[in-house]
């Protein structure tokens, strides 16, 4: 776990928890590879679902004058790909998430804890525990 390097990654994480995105997991990948600096990967129980948390996302960061390179899969709703150069989102419908595994593809990248997903991870951790 790493400290929160970049402003940016709060404001995504606001975004999608907007939208009640399952299991965000934030990568920090700038010593791994050139592409990003992180990498964000999360899902959604529906095609719908993976196009609301994208299109919250991309107006969130509009609104801070964050503009995407590219944003692809948008239509399809199953990977939703979203480039802000230094950010690339991933944005699953969640059986297609645990096909492709990015986290176990990107094992050795650090993971990075924002504010927001800290009070996240804590709630989803108290919900299990009353669970039990």
């Amino acid at each position: 776990m790493t400290a929160q390097p970049d402003p940016m990654l709060d404001l995504i994480v606001n975004a999608m928890l907007q939208r009640k995105v399952i299991a965000p997991v934030l990568l920090d990948v700038r010593e791994l590879t050139s592409v990003a600096d992180y990498f964000i990967i999360c899902s959604g129980n529906s095609s719908r679902q993976v196009a609301a948390i994208a299109q919250t996302v991309k107006k969130a960061l509009k609104e801070h004058k964050f503009k995407p390179l590219s944003i692809v899969g948008l239509k399809e709703g199953q990977w939703v790909l979203m480039d802000f150069g230094d950010v690339v989102i991933h944005i699953f419908y969640d059986p297609v998430r645990n096909f492709y595994d990015l986290e176990g593809l990107w094992t050795d990248a650090a993971r990075v804890v924002t504010p927001d997903l800290e009070k996240f991870e804590a709630a989803m951790q108290g919900q299990e525990n009353a669970h039990e």
